[in-house]
């Protein structure tokens, strides 16, 4: 029988070399993730196949089908009910959730809808919780539906900011469900986390900037996210309706010269 890590770490990726050295630094367990510029989104089918072939070590998959507000339509929970069957097929050891409602409290039927949907693998509730008003009542709800581990900062910008708050709800917890520190964990403030946030587990990126040599790209491809931390890109109909008149008519006007 293994023996359980003293501090169990899970390291969030976004592809198969990350997954892999995350692996060889010692990680216990991933979470992969899609546009971690905009906190992380559903990774696609090739690569959750990919890295979970890749490594030994297990692959929880975060489903959220856009960045922004956690808020989602029926529509948007069709898709991650899907894909929260899909990320099990493909080989997916666990699911990562995170629904709210308007007031900013669990979501308490989506949630049992998705861990319904994950089929028996563990569920965790990602940083959605740090939005909620009353983290204990939220991690109360959260362990009646099923849910087995909560990532946190202790609703603060960074784990380190809200270690205190994490060790409450370590012990308010208690066996009922994990609690996981994240959010901004350095080498600098790691072994404080810890401490004081008195945490078995802890989530972080780790990464460093990688890049294509000297080449430098004439134009900028990549779009700046919105100031807004709720907001997300939407397309809207009548934008479409509206350039397609517009070069239609440049069509019709060409054909007349």
């Amino acid at each position: 029988m293994v023996n359980s890590p003293r501090l169990l770490l899970e390291a969030c990726v976004d592809s198969v070399e990350s997954a892999l050295a995350a692996e060889r630094g010692g990680a216990h367990r991933l979470e992969l993730c899609a546009s971690l510029a905009d906190g992380g989104t559903t990774p696609s089918a090739g690569m959750i196949a990919a890295v979970t072939s890749s490594v030994r070590i297990p692959v929880f998959v975060i489903v959220r089908p856009r960045g922004g507000g956690f808020v989602y339509s029926a529509a948007e929970l069709d898709v991650m009910r899907r894909d929260v069957e899909l990320a099990l097929d493909f080989g997916a050891h666990g699911i990562v959730i995170g629904a709210l409602g308007g007031d900013r409290r669990v979501a308490q039927a989506e949630t049992r809808a998705l861990v319904a949907a994950a089929r028996g693998a563990p569920v965790t509730f990602h940083r959605a919780f740090d939005l909620v008003p009353d983290q204990c009542a939220a991690l109360d709800e959260l362990a009646d539906s099923g849910v087995q581990r909560i990532l946190t900062s202790g609703g603060a910008a960074t784990a380190r900011e809200g270690a205190e708050q994490i060790a409450r709800l370590v012990a308010h917890a208690g066996t009922r469900v994990v609690v996981m520190a994240g959010g901004g964990i350095r080498e600098d403030n790691v072994a404080d986390v810890v401490r004081i946030g008195r945490v078995r587990e802890i989530h972080v990126r780790g990464t460093r900037l990688r890049g294509a040599g000297d080449a430098r790209y004439p134009i900028a491809l990549r779009k700046p996210l919105p100031a807004d931390e709720g907001a997300w890109e939407e397309t809207d109909a009548q934008r479409v309706a509206t350039m397609l008149r517009l070069g239609e008519a440049a069509i019709a006007a060409r054909a007349l010269r």
